[in-house]
């Protein structure tokens, strides 16, 4: 089991890229038929892919998503557009088939295996206490670490909790500073007075907590989530694992951001699937120094966007392995001193 401190030293041990796996993709790309570089970040992912996997070629015989389910204390003022209850609804409706991920997973070929954490017991409200014990932030972490199958190839991280995009933007804010209301966006489509209480409880929480939001893990302990826990815990074991990962959305990726804080390499091993319109996911992404690969005005989170990502990143791997090469195919290469 892992404690806080051995999360800690986990972070500061990361493993890094293999890059004779990143060479050999490389060299192969020099040699298919097409312009140097024509294919653009195409050629990028699959570099990327070769790196982390630590194998070329790289396979995606086995994407695996994972959403975790969680539910918020926070949800009590007012900060979402839908009732507590349906996270476990949309649980139910992930197991039944019938969500936009079901549908996303299966055009992608992915798995999708659904992990909802203590939904009957929503964390503490941020604004008056700490979300979560040490105890349920380390049992979120360890969720989040175990809940990633042996022969998974490249990892799927999403979400559900109603509340949690208060939560995300809270820890956003935590770790790279600002203010309320240059985090908190419209989540699952609040109006005017519920964007006004999502500031308000975030900048509440910022207050109470103060100084003690400096450590990035006790930020995630009292204004993140469980399911927020149980991505930053998947994502730290993905790098150990050598696993590539697709971060979703805003909620998703602050919750990966946490490692980020302690080490500025440590998401080197994800790549963002799309740019969220929740308001704070751009400029999360000019903070953690990530493009995303789509920009298609999401914000649904489950994973959709990084379900619609892994398309692309098979399309990638697809034109790495099955364009002939100048040699097999006749075709004259670049012409000496152009």
């Amino acid at each position: 089991k892992h404690s806080v401190l051995t999360i800690k030293s986990l972070i500061s041990n990361l493993p890094g890229p293999d890059e004779t796996s990143a060479d050999a993709a490389r060299t192969r790309q020099m040699s298919l038929t097409k312009p140097p570089g024509s294919l653009g970040k195409l050629e990028e992912i699959v570099t990327w892919l070769a790196a982390w996997q630590g194998k070329h070629p790289p396979t995606l015989n086995s994407a695996q998503t994972i959403v975790f389910a969680a539910n918020h204390g926070v949800a009590a003022n007012g900060v979402s557009a839908y009732p507590t209850e349906v996270t476990a609804q949309m649980v139910a409706n992930f197991n039944d088939g019938g969500a936009a991920i079901n549908a996303l997973t299966s055009n992608s070929l992915a798995k999708l295996s659904v992990v909802p954490i203590s939904i009957d017991i929503p964390t503490k409200d941020f604004t008056r206490d700490a979300a979560m014990s040490t105890g349920e932030l380390e049992r979120a972490l360890d969720i989040g670490a175990s809940a990633i199958p042996d022969d998974t190839d490249i990892l799927l991280l999403g979400e559900m909790g109603i509340g949690n995009t208060t939560s995300a933007a809270a820890l956003a804010c935590a770790l790279f500073g600002g203010k309320a209301s240059d985090w908190v966006g419209l989540g699952t489509g609040v109006n005017a007075d519920g964007l006004k209480r999502k500031s308000q409880a975030v900048e509440t929480a910022l207050t109470l907590h103060n100084n003690a939001l400096n450590d990035p893990l006790d930020a995630l302990r009292r204004v993140g989530g469980r399911e927020l826990a149980a991505i930053t815990g998947a994502t730290l074991q993905a790098r150990q694992r050598r696993i590539p990962v697709l971060l979703d959305g805003f909620v998703s990726t602050a919750a990966a951001s946490v490692l980020f804080a302690y080490d500025e390499n440590a998401l080197d091993h994800c790549l963002v699937s799309h740019l969220s319109s929740e308001s704070g996911h751009s400029r999360l992404l000019s903070k953690i120094c990530k493009s995303p690969l789509l920009d298609l005005e999401m914000r649904l989170g489950e994973a959709s966007g990084a379900a619609v990502a892994l398309s692309i990143v098979r399309a990638a791997l697809m034109a790495h392995m099955e364009m002939a090469t100048f040699a097999v195919a006749g075709v004259d290469g670049q012409s000496e001193g152009v």
